[in-house]
Formats: structure tokens, sequence, C-alpha cells
């Protein structure tokens, strides 16, 4: 290596930055989601052969999964430079005619929680994304008259939490794919653990990664965070991160071996004592949490339903067999009927 070179290179980046330097920056090191991945190879080669840009993707599951990475390695694989933005950043028509006009051919255009643009913004895109044109209405009344500006060819990549939100108009003119993403096996969460350690330089043993692994709600979003907080620990115990120390570190988070938080075990707690088990409706389940009905039912509810501890029925949430179990409570004798 050169002697001038700047002595800045290989300082590792602030902490405001680990998310960013861990995200996976080749489909390699993209662990899971392999038929996603398999059917993006196909889109994505196929256009490269064709010398055009892909067509419009649209990504949607719980948050922390991967979206806007696989965004990231979308424009990576291109060759074109990403954009990125969100639902709610763009307020106005102008907005997003700024976005538009100011891409180059064969860039990709990320818009996070999609679901949150407004009606009369998915009209200016709804052109854009079928013919390449961005419609300008200049005057009002009568004088009004729509100009046409062509747009460079681009794709735009999509991402929400929500899909059931998007409009059926703008759900349709994702013609490349609608992909779901889903949660992780503990396998595969322990392969993006294992490579996290090694960029952060944490020494961790095969049953700390498990540990993590095992808590992390099968989201490599979560196993970075425990991950990152497991490594403070240890450093202040000048010891490498074992699994004794993940569990002391997590312990202190009040993380279980399930991975649940405060707040799910309460939620289950509440669902069991106040409401016999349930059915409960979500709104009054939120009510005894003091909590908004979305994010009983957008945060804790899907991990809860995927770890089997609760069951959504017709009448409302029932605390499972394995719920009782885990709290070390005794399930009632008619819980079988109720789930039916």
């Amino acid at each position: 290596m050169s002697s001038d070179a700047d002595p800045e290179a290989s300082t590792p980046p602030p902490e405001a930055y680990l998310d960013q330097t861990l995200r996976p920056a080749s489909w390699d090191e993209y662990v899971g989601q392999e038929a996603i991945k398999n059917n993006l190879n196909i889109l994505i080669s196929a256009a490269k052969e064709r010398a055009s840009p892909p067509e419009h993707i649209l990504f949607y599951g719980p948050p922390g999964l991967g979206k806007t990475t696989l965004a990231h390695l979308i424009a990576r694989e291109l060759g074109g430079a990403l954009r990125s933005t969100s639902g709610p950043a763009i307020e106005r028509v102008g907005d997003l005619a700024a976005l538009l006009t100011n891409m180059g051919s064969g860039d990709i255009l990320f818009i996070d929680e999609i679901h949150r643009l407004s009606r009369s913004i998915e009209e200016v895109l709804y052109p854009a994304m079928e013919s390449g044109v961005l419609n300008i209405i200049i005057g009002k009344g009568p004088s009004a008259r729509t100009i046409e500006l062509p747009l460079p060819p681009f794709t735009l990549v999509a991402a929400t939490t929500r899909v059931a939100d998007l409009s059926a108009p703008l759900r349709s003119r994702f013609s490349g794919g609608t992909f779901r993403l889903e949660f992780y096996s503990e396998d595969d969460i322990a392969q993006i653990i294992k490579r996290s350690a090694k960029i952060l330089g944490v020494e961790v043993d095969k049953e700390g990664v498990r540990e993590i692994a095992k808590r992390s709600r099968a989201t490599p979003r979560t196993a970075n965070y425990l991950l990152k907080r497991s490594r403070d620990y240890a450093q202040l115990k000048r010891a490498p991160l074992s699994a004794e120390l993940v569990k002391q570190s997590l312990g202190m988070l009040e993380v279980d071996e399930l991975g649940l938080t405060p707040l799910d075990r309460k939620l289950l707690t509440v669902l069991i004592d106040r409401f016999n088990g349930g059915p409960a409706g979500v709104n009054a389940l939120a009510a005894a949490l003091a909590e908004e009905p979305t994010t009983v039912s957008e945060v804790h509810e899907p991990f809860l339903l995927q770890l089997g501890l609760i069951e959504r029925t017709q009448r409302g949430r029932i605390a499972t067999a394995a719920a009782y179990k885990h709290l070390g409570k005794t399930p009632p004798s008619d819980l079988n009927e109720r789930l039916l």
C-alpha cells in the first residue's frame, strides 16, 4: 500500500452508519429469500440482455426483512443510480416531478412505505410508470392544459409494510412482480449474525450466535441490533461474546428466549388474565395495554402469530396452549373449542 494513503481510510465507520455497513453488498452476501432472489435474477438478467431497464417491482412484508437492501442490490446489479425517498416525504406533485425529471436513463427510484402516497400523487405516477411521461397541468379552469414531459427509462422499486393499503390501480402497475418477504429461519439468521460479527470485529462463539438468533424475531434488523447490544456488554466485560454473556446482555434488555419483549409478554398476559384467554378484539387489547390498535396489530401480532402463541378468529384473538406454557400458566379445558 502507498505510504501516502489516507490514514482515515481504514477507520471503522461511526456507530450511526453501522446499519449501512452491515447491509449486504452483493447477492452472495444476501442470505435467505431464495425464491425472490431467483425471480429477480431472471428479471434483471433478461432486462440486461435487452439493454432496457426491468419493469417496476414491489416488495412487501414486515419491517426489517430486507426490502431496502434488495433495492440497493438491484441498482448495483444494473449499474444505475439509486434515488431513495418515502411515501410521506412526497407531499406535493411537484416533489414527485422533481424526482422523476432529475433521473438518468437506467436509474432506480426507490419509494419506501409507498402505501402512504396520496391519491393525487398516485395519479401522476401512473403515466410515468406505464408510458414514461410526466403529465403537468398548467393553469386552472377552462384555460388549463396538460404538458407531457418524456422521462428517461427507469425502474420504480417500491416497498411497503401494508400492501392492502395500496390502491388496486397502483398495485397492478408493478408488472415486474410483487414479492412478499418471509420471516427468516434460525439458520439463516445465524449466518447473518456471523457475517455482521466479522464486519464489526466481534468474537462470538457458535453458542452465542445461536442465542442471538433464537431471540431475533426471525428478522435480520433485530438480529443486528441484538448483536450490537451484546457486543457493547461484552466489550465492557472485556471478554469474548459467549452464550452466557449473550443471555446476560439480552436479559438486561428483557428479551426472552423466544425473542419476546416486555410488551409482547404483557399482551399475552392481558389476553389470558383479563380476557380469560380470549377471544378479544384488537381494540379491546389495545385499550388494556394503553397502546394504539395499529401498534398491536402491526408490531406485535405478526410475530406472535408466527410463533403460534395467538390465533386470529372471527370473534377475536385467542391465546394458544403454547402461550400458556411460555408464561407458566395452565390452559383452560375448553381451549380447543374456542379455537374452532
